[in-house]
Formats: C-alpha cells, structure tokens, sequence
C-alpha cells in the first residue's frame, strides 16, 4: 500500500499512526496491496470551502472522502488501484467536545474515510450501524497489532 499524508493544519498529530492506520485498513478491507491512497490534514477554513464544493453544504466537517477508481471491498478482480483521498480536520473534530482523545478520534474518522472510498455508507439506520461497527473494529483491531 502506497499512503501519503500531507499535513496543512496547525494542529499535530500522529501521521505516522494515521498511515499505518490507513494501510491496515485497506489490507483489512481486501484491497490490493499495491493500491494507492492519500489523507490531508487541514484547517476550518479550507474543509469549509471543500464541503461547499463537492457537497453543497456550508461550514465544516470532520471528514470528507474523495473515491477515484472504484475499489470494491475483497474484490479478487480489482488490480492496484488509486483508492482516493481523504480530508481530516482535526480543528472541527476536537470542537464537537469528544469523548476520547483526539488522536483516536482521527484514527476513527481515518477508518470512516477508507470505508467510504471502499463504498460504505450511514445513510440508513442499518447501514450507519455496520459501517460504524467495522470503524470501531478496524481500529481496535490495528491497535492490537501494532
């Protein structure tokens, strides 16, 4: 897996975590190991003009998801593939007062982005609940093995 972060917030945090992260992910989710994939940290004002954008929504988010080939979960077919980007705002996350640490919230919101690059939605009660149980399972599970 090729997993690049660009940092452009004020904010410090665990990159090198949110790579491997990232990369356990799509290993766990069956994607080919030569696949492709890049996360960017940014600020308030820039996931704004972002949500604007591509979702016609104002103000900030914590996560957005950029697909670019379509990448399946556990697809035997699919060769190496530019999986996409994922947006993080760490500013916007640790203002919604969390519950835990913001290193872990980053590290779930790293997994919620790679599962919708994978296909995954929340749109629907059943959906939100798969999808947010694999998050949490993803997580746990990258924790144990590192």
């Amino acid at each position: 897996m090729s997993v690049e972060l660009e940092n452009n917030s004020q904010v410090t945090c665990d990159e090198t975590g949110l790579v491997s992260l990232a990369t356990f992910a799509l290993g766990h989710m069956g994607v080919h190991p030569d696949s492709e994939l890049s996360i960017t940290v940014v600020t308030e004002e820039e996931m704004s003009r972002l949500h604007l954008e591509w979702m016609d929504l104002p103000g900030p988010t914590d996560v957005l998801s950029f697909p670019m080939d379509e990448v399946k979960p556990f697809s035997s077919a699919s060769g190496p593939a530019t999986v996409g980007d994922i947006v993080l705002c760490p500013a916007f996350a640790e203002a919604q007062g969390l519950a835990h640490s913001l290193e872990h919230e980053l590290h779930i919101l790293t997994a919620h982005g790679v599962l919708h690059l994978l296909g995954y939605d929340h749109a629907e009660k059943e959906t939100e609940a798969e999808m947010f149980a694999l998050q949490e399972r993803i997580v746990q599970d990258w924790k144990s093995s590192t």
